[in-house]
């Protein structure tokens, strides 16, 4: 047939597929490969947490219908959880909304508030929901080179906005930032706020490495910033920070305005969660937190041992102080290779993989991303293979 789906047709293929089909191959062939590809915790769920979802699926009156924005007692969690982190008061009915991860929750949020004729303002490289969730909604993308230096990225900023006609609807930020771990201090926040509000433009923050900080550093919220409830929301995950990727738990806070078109989405296109898992989200975010100091120093291990190992054998790249990523610039010496070329050649050759940088889009090219999900013992593994690469191309 040669029905052709609008808005599938917008899409283009997923850059990490390329490199994903080759993992599987080299594993069905029998090969170890030591992966860095997806941002996936490796770590079981903290026991509290998994012990409350038993006792609570245990109970019989608990396996009907939920609420599509979540039980109102998990939504009060969440804005407690805001009021002790950041001193930001939130309203459970109207301003938290609770989402199946906070990838559906932007993609969900795109769809609710955009269409076609709507420019998007969204930092390159990004996340691929980031642009994508507005690509699917309809609306047109204008991509804001993101480097490591904040004055080019709002010249840049400005530039987009006066160059875009429609003037742009939303503004989609993510930090700290994946892929590149980037992290930004509140007065960030304070400017994007301002310009946002110059120009009438929404504010969407993802917020999903809050707690994934080392080196002292702390992730501020932008809803600390006075007057961003005026027009921001931000997304949380509780993905990373307790060990819960597959249970897909999220949720949004902010905006009145935005979290009520999530909300009347939602209502339409769900039921909510399972009632057991909201219930053990409840026990994550008022329990004992040793846990998420566990999992954080966990990260920082990891990436101590692959930055060191990495800078040890001539590849140079800077600790992040955020997220569970390291984002690599390809080596001068392989300069000639795009990202997609030598992710393939880290793949077949150091039996490492990595996320191809153009993945996360064209800004991103020339990069590398590895995922801190492999314990320290296969990172100094990677280490050694990437060395032997490199000795073998005369390199080392």
């Amino acid at each position: 047939m040669d029905e052709q789906f609008r808005r599938i047709s917008r899409l283009p293929p997923y850059v990490f597929n390329i490199i994903g089909e080759l993992k599987q191959q080299a594993r069905a062939a029998g090969e170890d490969i030591i992966d860095f590809g997806m941002g996936n915790p490796d770590q079981p769920t903290p026991e509290h947490i998994v012990d409350k979802l038993v006792e609570t699926a245990q109970r019989g009156d608990t396996h009907r219908y939920s609420q599509s924005k979540g039980i109102p007692r998990l939504r009060k969690a969440i804005c407690d959880w805001y009021q002790r982190r950041y001193e930001v008061t939130l309203d459970p009915e109207t301003e938290a909304i609770v989402t199946l991860g906070s990838k559906e929750g932007l993609a969900h949020l795109a769809l609710a508030t955009t269409g076609p004729g709507d420019a998007i303002l969204v930092p390159n490289p990004s996340y691929p929901i980031h642009p994508y969730g507005f690509v699917i909604s309809g609306a047109d993308i204008r991509h804001v080179p993101m480097g490591m230096n904040e004055e080019d990225f709002f010249d840049e900023l400005e530039k987009a906005i006066h160059n875009s006609w429609p003037r742009p609807k939303m503004l989609v930020l993510n930090f700290p930032s994946n892929p590149t771990a980037y992290c930004v201090e509140l007065e960030f926040f304070e400017r994007v706020v301002a310009i946002a509000k110059e120009h009438n433009i929404w504010v969407v923050q993802d917020l999903a490495y809050a707690d994934l900080c080392y080196d002292g550093y702390e992730a501020p919220s932008i809803l600390q910033v006075e007057g961003a409830m005026d027009i921001a929301v931000e997304f949380y995950s509780m993905s990373k920070s307790y060990n819960m990727p597959g249970w897909r738990v999220g949720f949004c806070c902010g905006n009145k305005t935005l979290v009520g078109a999530l909300a009347r989405m939602k209502s339409y296109l769900d039921y909510g969660m399972f009632t057991p898992i909201q219930v053990a989200a409840i026990a994550a975010l008022e329990g004992d937190q040793t846990c998420v100091s566990e999992i954080n120093a966990m990260y920082k291990s990891r990436r101590d041992v692959l930055c060191e190992g990495l800078n040890a054998v001539g590849w140079a790249v800077t600790p992040p102080r955020a997220t569970m990523f390291v984002w690599a610039k390809i080596p001068e010496c392989y300069s000639d290779y795009d990202s997609i070329e030598f992710s393939k050649k880290l793949l077949q050759e150091a039996k490492v993989a990595v996320s191809p940088g153009v993945g996360f889009g064209e800004y991103g090219e020339g990069y590398v991303r590895f995922g801190l999900i492999e314990n320290e013992h296969r990172t100094r593994q990677a280490i050694r293979n990437i060395k032997r690469m490199f000795k073998n191309d005369g390199f080392a």
